[in-house]
């Protein structure tokens, strides 16, 4: 994996690619946007450029368009290439351009290309485990992005911001993103497990997904079961337990029999009628041992029902490992600032979400490289320190610092940015540091705005 990094960097050397080059291929944006690239030629913006001034930006601290096209001016320069105008009009004009398909095509590759060089010892018992989480994201309140993702019903016109749900299949071997949904956020059939059904087929047999309870109910389980896909959840709180009933395999731990429910509306007659009448599935008590857990017994259901090869302990282990989807997401929102987008167009909205989770599978790429040089799995390795590390390294690998030292340095400190383990630790749920004591906005700003003439 080493010696491909440091191809991509003498690659990107060799074509005096901006420095994201090095991270992501000017090939395979080529190959992502085919006959699309053909709307930029002549421009200063092609697709690679667009591509890897978007990425800096969403990398970078500032997250604005000016910020991101004085880097790219400041790289033309040290290229001795003319410099490109600092104002952003062009640079909007061709990221507003971007296919919203090819930014989710590039997400999902780079994905792709991380999860099939990981070691077979990062596995969990040989298996491809998935974790699927959703959250929410903010966006600028825009009559366009109201339109298409209404803000909440409980705020008043002009006081809040549109809000948009996401979904996110992760990998819980290398934790890069391997598919992603957004959605609104309110209505019929925009939750989180209407989110995932459309994205079902990125699941292949064999795979392993792991869930909270939003995710237990009877269809999603016998769809992923259709599709040869096991499934490790919490019970709903709703579905009663007693483990009086059905095949006992061992104390708090039995098989039972969940029959078939009405057909729901989403659901056509024909797929309905393909599923089975009843699914066998196994259910487990785990007991909470760690202080500060809020939840002291948690019972989750499988499809992994054979206790001889998967013993009650070690799916409970797994089933812990599921929080690994909550780190995730906050290295999305806090680290990479993707809880509040900045575009003003929907379809813009949608390309900034995939062009983070881009940007989030690089830097993962690289955490790849420091933990296996480290001999450690990569969940040990810091996602702050390796994006820190990384936006002081491109800019001097792409511009003539040595490469085989440089090369070796970034990896080096990115292995050296370690987590600590602490998997029992706990902290009370309490903030030291205060508020600003402003009132909350609760009429348009206009308003108070006139009120205060």
């Amino acid at each position: 994996m080493f010696q491909s990094f440091r191809s991509a960097v003498m690659l990107a050397r060799q074509q005096r690619g901006l420095y994201f080059a090095a991270l992501l291929e000017e090939q395979l944006i080529r190959e992502v946007f085919d006959s699309a690239s053909l709307l930029w030629q002549g421009w200063i913006y092609t697709p690679c450029v667009t591509v890897w001034v978007f990425l800096s930006q969403c990398l970078s601290s500032d997250h604005s368009c000016r910020d991101a096209v004085a880097g790219l001016a400041a790289w033309r320069v040290a290229q001795k290439r003319p410099a490109c105008s600092a104002d952003t009009g062009a640079y909007c004009t061709a990221r507003d351009a971007l296919p919203e398909t090819v930014c989710r095509e590039l997400a999902r590759r780079t994905g792709e290309a991380l999860e099939a060089t990981a070691p077979a010892d990062w596995l969990w018992r040989g298996r491809r485990v998935r974790v699927v989480d959703g959250s929410s994201v903010t966006m600028p309140d825009t009559p366009a992005n109201q339109a298409a993702y209404p803000q909440s019903k409980s705020q008043a016109p002009g006081c809040g911001f549109p809000i948009a749900r996401i979904l996110v299949v992760f990998s819980l071997t290398t934790g890069a993103v391997l598919e992603a949904a957004i959605g609104k956020c309110q209505g019929k059939r925009t939750g989180e497990n209407s989110l995932f059904r459309k994205l079902h087929q990125a699941l292949k047999p064999g795979d392993l997904v792991l869930a909270d309870r939003c995710f237990s109910g009877w269809f999603d389980l016998a769809l992923l079961a259709a599709r040869g896909v096991d499934l490790l959840v919490r019970k709903h709180q709703c579905r009663a337990t007693d483990f009086r009933r059905g095949q006992r395999l061992e104390h708090d731990d039995h098989l039972v029999r969940w029959p078939k429910p009405p057909r729901p509306n989403w659901m056509s007659k024909r797929q309905y009628a393909a599923l089975p009448d009843e699914l066998t599935l196994r259910e487990l008590r785990v007991s909470v041992q760690q202080r500060g857990f809020r939840s002291k017994t948690i019972v989750v259901v499988t499809t992994l029902l054979d206790a001889n090869e998967f013993a009650a302990q070690d799916v409970a282990d797994l089933y812990r490992r599921r929080w690994h989807a909550e780190l995730e997401l906050r290295s999305l929102k806090v680290v990479l600032q993707m809880d509040h987008l900045r575009c003003k167009k929907p379809h813009r909205v949608r390309n900034e979400f995939y062009m983070h989770l881009v940007a989030y599978n690089l830097i993962r790429r690289v955490m790849a490289l420091g933990a296996i040089q480290r001999g450690s799995p990569p969940w040990n390795i810091s996602f702050k320190g390796t994006l820190q590390t990384l936006n002081q390294f491109l800019p001097l690998l792409a511009s003539g610092m040595p490469l085989d030292a440089g090369c070796q340095t970034l990896v080096h400190c990115v292995a050296t940015h370690r987590v600590g383990n602490r998997p029992d630790r706990y902290e009370p749920r309490r903030v030291k540091r205060r508020p600003k004591q402003y009132k909350l906005l609760q009429r348009p700003r206009k308003e108070y705005k006139r009120l205060m003439k």
